[in-house]
């Protein structure tokens, strides 16, 4: 497995508090962060065991899924869900999994 897996199992542990915060508010929100959160950790796991072009397509996936992510919690401190502190919490492991992911999709 990468070494940025556990960084990235780290990240959606830390963003559960964001997550259930804003499914107070928006269910619909969440649940798109939520799935999108997760699909970083699969599809991380995915092109962890595939060669070529195909792990490729899959760490840019996860990059995507990664960066979508992080736009669910600026939506949700614009729409109020959630505060700037609350919102920062996550903000170093999401730069270093995505810094990894880019390598990664090159």
């Amino acid at each position: 497995m990468l070494s940025i897996y556990p960084v990235a199992v780290e990240l959606l542990r830390e963003l559960r508090p964001a997550i259930a915060r804003i499914e107070t508010s928006d269910r619909d929100l969440a649940r798109q962060m939520r799935r999108a959160a997760a699909s970083v950790l699969l599809n991380l796991a995915e092109g962890s065991g595939s060669f070529g072009g195909t792990g490729r397509e899959r760490f840019r996936s996860s990059l995507g899924s990664l960066r979508e992510t992080d736009a669910c919690l600026d939506v949700a401190v614009a729409l109020g869900y959630l505060n700037e502190d609350e919102r920062r919490v996550s903000t170093p492991k999401l730069g270093r999994v995505a810094a990894a992911l880019v390598k990664l999709a090159r």
